[in-house]
């Protein structure tokens, strides 16, 4: 088992006893463990140079490219705290994260720099701006290239220890507003340990992992690269999921590992050529972020000889807490069992221990589960009662011990692994001058397993078309939480209090499918 005890030593632990294995696959082109700490300790140091230290908070607004790979550690290396921002997230959103982190820098990827722009507008905190790409930076920025041009690779100086805050994950609240998951080195290395320890799981320093899960999740983030490079493997990183390039470059590296999120596998599974490419150097073939269909599970076994092992996690656990590759063998529509180093239970309303098959809310603890939230007392308080963390999902346990998700104790909707919070979405309806009222529910979808469906009342005398209220969320939202489909209605259904019926409106959506929708 590797020695690390932070993400400082990750990488150069393998570059010191293996310096010339590939790291990262890269469009083709490999870079070794020597050349990417090399490239970590000149952003390390650049970082430093421009103020960065212990405890300051830097984001990424980077895609799956190997900058985002040496920010990272290079933030970590300098007991500094990484912030990563969903690629997809507008200027609003943005400038939220940055404000509530109190972010001294941002590392953000060209393509995304005007909403990135606007946001640092509005976060006093932000000092330094770094521009990864091709072209020139901005006005008053810092370009990467810069960044690394610097003094010789060295080590920076700085004491990193376990318990130090490595990450804060934002992640929806009940107040519609992001929390931010608060995860340290020991929180990220026990996970990596934990499900290690599982023979299905386990990686060794000869396999290759096709990673195309975005290393701003949780899930790419650990299960992917931390995961990898601590003990010396190979990461193939592409930067977005197309089904075919994602297929020729398992079948030209002869990957070991695949990680995925259900759209993957539903876009696999209805891929005519799917059988055309050889899957047999698949090991081990992962799904996470949200539930999968059982008939996509059973359809891409049947095309491609290889089983899906499922899991669970959230971003608050680092994230894996269950997986059937704990289990004795793979049970079709449950979680499986808690991985090794993972205490669950499901509990009742009073957190009392619930029967067997009895529904009840999933309750975890260990060693990868959160500090908190940041700056959040409360949120904390309400999350982790008696040393147990409070999942918010709503599952059984049947007599072989595999846990099977019921329900979402919250609202929130899970759009492909994103979650959505109702209430976020529901606010920039009520924004738009012709809303009377708004509820936003989740709908089935094949490809993301859920996205969000606003029932829209209008004011009298007032007009407007679904597309122009999509389109109107789309402007102030990442598309993911804007609503696939909007149904209208004279009112919505009521209890005598005023208080939507979401209930009513969630049996109703699940009856509908998605229209219109060109994300696909």
């Amino acid at each position: 088992m590797p020695a690390q005890q932070t993400l400082a030593e990750l990488v150069s632990d393998v570059a010191q006893s293996n310096g010339a294995k590939p790291a990262i696959i890269f469009q083709d082109q490999p870079i070794t463990y020597a050349q990417l700490n090399g490239m970590i300790e000149l952003a390390a140091n650049g970082l430093a140079a421009r103020g960065i230290g212990h405890g300051d908070r830097v984001a990424l607004m980077l895609p799956n490219i190997p900058q985002f790979v040496a920010a990272h550690y290079a933030v970590a290396r300098l007991g500094a705290v990484v912030v990563p921002l969903n690629v997809l997230y507008k200027a609003d959103e943005i400038a939220y994260i940055l404000n509530d982190s109190e972010t001294k820098a941002l590392i953000i990827f060209e393509g995304f720099y005007p909403q990135g722009a606007e946001a640092v507008k509005g976060a006093a905190s932000v000092e330094q701006v770094i521009v990864v790409g091709q072209g020139a930076a901005p006005e008053g920025t810092t370009h990467w290239a810069q960044l690394l041009d610097g003094t010789a690779p060295r080590r920076p100086a700085v004491e990193v220890r376990p318990d130090d805050l490595a990450v804060i994950c934002y992640t929806s609240g009940t107040t519609g507003r992001s929390k931010g998951a608060m995860l340290t080195h020991r929180n990220f290395i026990a996970n990596c340990e934990q499900f290690s320890q599982l023979p299905l799981l386990t990686i060794n320093e000869e396999d290759k992992i096709l990673l195309v899960l975005p290393l701003f999740h949780i899930f790419g983030l650990n299960v992917g690269m931390n995961a990898t490079l601590r003990v010396g493997a190979t990461i193939v990183l592409m930067i977005r999921f197309e089904p075919v390039p994602v297929l020729e470059q398992i079948q030209k590296y002869r990957c070991t590992n695949f990680l995925g999120a259900p759209p993957m596998y539903v876009a696999w599974v209805h891929t005519p050529t799917i059988g055309d490419y050889d899957f047999s150097s698949l090991r081990v073939v992962v799904s996470g972020a949200a539930a999968l269909p059982m008939q996509v599970l059973t359809r891409f076994r049947e095309l491609t000889g290889v089983e899906i092992q499922e899991g669970y996690g959230l971003t608050e656990t680092a994230p894996v807490t269950h997986s059937n590759a704990a289990a004795p063998r793979v049970k079709p529509g449950t979680i499986g069992l808690p991985i090794p180093g993972v205490e669950a239970r499901v509990v009742d309303e009073q957190d009392r221990e619930a029967p067997q098959g009895q529904e009840g809310e999933i309750v975890v603890r260990g060693d990868n589960v959160m500090i908190g939230y940041w700056r959040n007392p409360e949120a904390t308080a309400e999350a982790i009662r008696d040393g147990w963390f409070h999942t918010g999902d709503i599952a059984t346990i049947d007599e072989e011990g595999y846990y099977t998700i019921v329900d979402r104790k919250k609202d929130m909707i899970n759009a492909g692994g994103f979650k959505v919070w109702p209430r976020e979405v529901e606010e920039v309806l009520y924004a738009h001058p012709a809303v009377q009222e708004a509820a936003v529910v989740p709908m089935p979808d094949p490809y993301a397993g859920e996205r969000p469906l606003a029932y829209v009342a209008l004011k009298q005398g007032q007009q407007a078309t679904a597309d122009e209220l999509i389109q109107y969320c789309r402007g102030a939202l990442a598309s993911f939480k804007a609503p696939a489909r909007v149904e209208f209605r004279a009112d919505l259904p009521k209890l005598p209090t005023g208080k939507v019926l979401r209930r009513v409106l969630r049996e109703e959506a699940r009856t509908l499918t998605p229209v219109g929708d060109d994300d696909k």
